[in-house]
């Protein structure tokens, strides 16, 4: 009779997840190591023993229920007329199935804003009536490359010795040039409302001047029909040690007015700039609002061809500027061309048709009024505060 084999079971640690029913595999060769098939393997676990059949690569499965704990399983098996019994142990772990973790709420892809529906003529007339006023094909102002430069020396000079005794020991510094203006070129047609916009420091006040005469550009040409009546900083036109009565015909006469016309005239600004009895008071004691309405009278008591505004509309008690808006409007019925400069961008749309947008002396843009004034306060939102004192973009 022939010796027999020995066999070995192999089996393996596992860890499964739990579900209805782990599947368990053993492994059963001889001592060469080739595969015992149909051979009768009996698994033991929990004291419960389940056997299975060999295939033909040695392998049984067994496939039971357990619930999430840590088992150990018994195989063995119990020989035959060929091979000797044998046995093995290992271990189940069973876990339990981990909980679903919450799919993160999606963020809300954001909306784009809706762009503000497009006005019709009559809607805007219907919100804006001043723009009602129609426009002549007739240019009144060409402006072409205008630059203006001024010199800013480092160091002040207060009196003619000193500048001629630095002057002979080269001890002036060299003055840097610097460009209010720079390259400016557009036209206004006859009866146009152009608003001027721009940041602090852009350059507006320095083109009123220029297109009032008062300052001279360093390059450029600026050709103006008419007669303009500028109103520009307050006090501007003004000795400030004269009364108010004294100023109207000191005033007057630079605007052109003749001293007769003046005091024909003179009632009339006295009653519209409802000074009273502070017309016999020197200037100098005037506020800025009082200074406002002595200017705006008088450069209004004639319909001017161009009137030119600087921030004056912003100016004085709520009553009079409601007063200044109606004197205004019946002059651009007239056909009036009015340039206005304000930091108030809700005063350009209700007045202008057209606007002009500066920064740092340069036209960043040039056309209706809408159009101009979104794409400034969009600019905005990357200006200083500096840049941003005093202006009202709402």
């Amino acid at each position: 009779m022939s010796e027999k084999k020995k066999t070995r079971i192999y089996g393996i640690n596992l860890e499964k997840i739990f579900k209805s029913a782990t599947p368990y595999y053993a492994i059963l060769v001889d001592e060469d190591g080739n595969p015992l098939s149909g051979k009768e393997i009996h698994f033991n676990i929990v004291n419960t023993d389940y056997s299975s059949t060999t295939s033909s690569d040695g392998s049984a499965f067994l496939k039971i229920n357990l619930n999430p704990k840590t088992y150990t399983i018994i195989m063995s098996f119990k020989g035959d007329s060929e091979y000797l019994p044998s046995e093995t142990k290992s271990k189940i772990i069973v876990k339990p199935k981990p909980k679903a973790k919450p799919k993160p709420k999606a963020k809300p892809k954001p909306q784009p804003k809706p762009k503000p529906k497009k006005l019709t003529r009559e809607e805007i007339i219907k919100k804006y009536p001043l723009r009602a006023y129609p426009v002549s094909d007739e240019v009144i102002i060409d402006v072409k490359d205008l630059t203006m430069e001024f010199d800013l020396s480092k160091e002040r000079v207060d009196n003619l010795k000193e500048y001629i005794i630095r002057a002979i020991k080269r001890e002036i510094p060299p003055k840097t040039k610097f460009k209010a203006l720079n390259h400016v070129s557009f036209k206004v047609r006859k009866g146009e409302r152009l608003g001027v916009i721009g940041f602090n420091g852009a350059g507006k006040s320095t083109l009123l001047k220029i297109l009032s005469g008062v300052m001279k550009a360093t390059e450029g040409e600026v050709k103006v029909k008419g007669n303009v009546a500028p109103l520009l900083e307050l006090g501007a036109g003004f000795d400030h040690n004269y009364t108010g009565s004294e100023n109207i015909f000191l005033n007057g006469s630079i605007l052109g007015y003749t001293r007769d016309f003046l005091e024909e005239k003179y009632d009339e600004i006295a009653e519209f700039s409802e000074l009273g009895e502070f017309l016999e008071v020197p200037i100098k004691n005037y506020s800025s609002g009082m200074k406002a309405k002595l200017g705006f009278s008088i450069a209004t008591v004639v319909s001017p061809d161009i009137l030119i505004l600087d921030e004056v509309l912003s100016v004085g008690d709520v009553k009079f500027r409601e007063k200044s808006t109606r004197k205004l409007e019946s002059l651009m019925k007239k056909g009036v061309t009015v340039i206005l400069v304000s930091h108030s961008i809700e005063a350009i749309r209700k007045i202008c048709n057209t606007a002009l947008w500066l920064d740092h002396g340069k036209v960043m843009d040039y056309g209706e009024v809408d159009k101009v004034c979104d794409k400034y306060i969009e600019a905005a939102k990357n200006a200083s505060r500096a840049q941003l004192a005093n202006i009202k973009l709402n």
